[in-house]
């Protein structure tokens, strides 16, 4: 059914929040189960990628480090509204450049929430504090604790081509330093090589084997294959109709399980965005609280069609 008037019959892709360019009714998630609730420490990085959804940088401060304190706050708000969260997620930049990052896995932590940590494993991470800090978390809480590897490619100089000369070095340098102290870790990886997804897979677990390093390079939960968001592609627009067409549930969606804090620059406190991959649209920011956060969301990005519902890709463990 289409939906014209006035005021939505020459909107571009993209432009309205409630109707498509062709005047169907955009698609809508609602936030069925909230599972995961992701904080973003801040968008300072050590590296700076090719591609890069969110400009990470050793210069982007867009995103301003959270506090401990604030996550306690919002650990506060998931037993106040009774989500039913089982999982804490922690993004940047990089993580480990926050110096409160191991007080904030602690907290969620000892809330009983698995705490899932995306890191590129390199010299931030490695720096003693941080080691020992990690180390503690893991003799206390185990396998509840699980660090995301960002490995872009097994092969060095692939991986080296998005984040740098000798980033892939440095990174298998924090991975067996993790496999050494037992700390749980997982893989995401990418797809703009020419390789299938079966190919992928295959090499990716003969480099695991030759590390000695436990992650199931079959399984998407330990070994993740994100699909590229350039922007420059064209997608279509997600309708209603669109659920049916493409036999996809709203329910699978990232963003019926999941929410995610940031702090921008210069701000006063955090704010709620519906998407980990949206941090700069306004469009996408519900309110400094949960209690805000829990309206539905259109998907008015092309980063919805592509990565999300197209894509089936999420950033949950």
């Amino acid at each position: 059914m289409k939906v014209q008037s006035q005021e939505t019959a020459h909107v571009g892709k993209f432009e309205n929040r409630y109707i498509t360019a062709d005047g169907q009714p955009r698609a809508s998630v609602a936030l069925r189960d909230p599972q995961t609730l992701w904080f973003n420490t801040g968008t300072l990085c050590n590296i700076e990628c090719v591609n890069c959804y969110i400009a990470s940088s050793p210069t982007n401060d867009a995103l301003a480090y959270l506090t401990a304190a604030e996550i306690i706050d919002y650990l506060d708000q998931i037993q106040q509204r009774g989500w039913p969260v089982r999982e804490i997620g922690f993004t940047g930049g990089e993580p480990f450049m926050n110096p409160q990052i191991i007080d904030m896995a602690g907290a969620a932590l000892e809330r009983g929430y698995r705490v899932l940590i995306l890191t590129n494993a390199m010299r931030p991470m490695m720096r003693d504090g941080m080691r020992s800090g990690l180390a503690a978390l893991q003799r206390k809480h185990g396998s509840a604790l699980c660090l995301r590897i960002s490995l872009d490619h097994y092969r060095a100089e692939l991986h080296d081509s998005i984040r740098g000369k000798g980033s892939h070095a440095r990174t298998l340098e924090g991975m067996a330093w993790l496999r050494d102290n037992n700390i749980t870790m997982t893989v995401a990886g990418r797809t703009i090589w020419q390789d299938s997804e079966a190919e992928s897979r295959a090499g990716y677990a003969r480099f695991f084997a030759a590390h000695g390093f436990n992650i199931d390079a079959h399984d998407p939960a330990q070994m993740v294959l994100f699909p590229e968001m350039d922007e420059t592609v064209k997608v279509p627009e997600i309708t209603t109709s669109c659920w049916d067409i493409l036999n996809v549930a709203p329910s699978s969606v990232m963003c019926a399980s999941a929410r995610m804090v940031v702090k921008r620059k210069g701000a006063k406190r955090p704010t709620v965005l519906a998407c980990t991959l949206l941090p700069y649209s306004p469009e996408f920011e519900l309110g400094e609280t949960l209690a805000e956060a829990e309206g539905d969301v259109y998907l008015n990005h092309p980063h919805c069609a592509r990565f999300c519902v197209l894509g089936g890709a999420s950033c949950s463990g």
